[in-house]
């Protein structure tokens, strides 16, 4: 069976995208699908992810509100990288000749020292329930004085006082989860024009009026990447020693339209 079918023949799903980069690997098992990085480094990327976006143009990625994800999922190992599943809109890549401000709703993992914190009071590594839109009409007044903002944001009392304003223009809103679950649990995120939804196990755990516009693509990964990103001008980014395997398993992956069963 060719690879590049799993995910179809497993859950009956359109034609996916599988990256399998440096000593990332999708492997299937038994309960499903296992998203593997091993013997990686921090002279090399590795990353192993299933989308449904491949190189397509932004505007034409799959999903717009009302849209519902559920999988279940489990952590048996430490993650050295980052690790998730949501949408977003893909914002590094050269899609079209240019790179993107983010848009994403997505359940989020980062490990130290991954520091990406646009939200206040929520650690910038960790496992996050977690939405942004920095292209959003709301955050262009604020773009002229971004190098104010930066130095300002160096002193803790202001940063208190400034930021929260830019965090609604952004529509950043993110939810701390603790740590990832090493035994199977159901993730459902619904995204709907004004709010998006994050349950666990039918229980929500987070749930913001802080919506992406769209559209955005479907994504699961895990790589070995992290990166700095701090409102008061933090910023890095590099690999992780990564040798032993570590990876995330992933089951039942559906994604459908609010209100419809048609798995899209």
């Amino acid at each position: 069976m060719d690879r590049r079918d799993w995910p179809n023949r497993l859950y009956n799903l359109p034609t996916r995208n599988i990256l399998q980069q440096g000593g990332g690997h999708i492997l299937r098992v038994q309960h499903g699908l296992r998203f593997l990085t091993v013997a990686a480094d921090r002279h090399g990327y590795s990353n192993a992810q299933l989308d449904d976006y491949g190189s397509i143009r932004r505007h034409v990625l799959p999903h717009r509100p009302p849209v519902r994800m559920t999988l279940r999922a489990c952590f048996p190992t430490t993650i050295h990288g980052t690790a998730g599943f949501g949408f977003w809109n893909n914002p590094i890549a050269l899609i079209g000749g240019w790179p993107a401000l983010p848009a994403a709703a997505w359940f989020f993992y980062a490990a130290p020292p991954a520091n990406i914190a646009p939200a206040l009071g929520v650690p910038g590594h960790g496992w996050k329930a977690a939405v942004i839109d920095a292209g959003a009409p709301s955050a262009w007044p604020w773009v002229p004085f971004a190098p104010i903002i930066v130095l300002l944001n160096r002193i803790p009392a202001l940063r208190r006082r400034i930021w929260p304003r830019i965090q609604r223009a952004l529509r950043v809103a993110e939810q701390d989860l603790g740590a990832p679950a090493a035994t199977w649990r159901t993730y459902t995120l619904e995204w709907q024009p004004n709010c998006v939804l994050f349950q666990i196990d039918g229980h929500t755990v987070f749930e913001t009026p802080y919506a992406p516009r769209g559209p955005l693509g479907f994504v699961v990964w895990v790589d070995t990447q992290w990166l700095i990103a701090t409102p008061d001008g933090q910023f890095g980014w590099g690999l992780h020693d990564a040798s032993m395997a570590q990876w995330i398993d992933v089951a039942d992956i559906e994604v459908s339209c609010i209100g419809d069963t048609q798995v899209v």
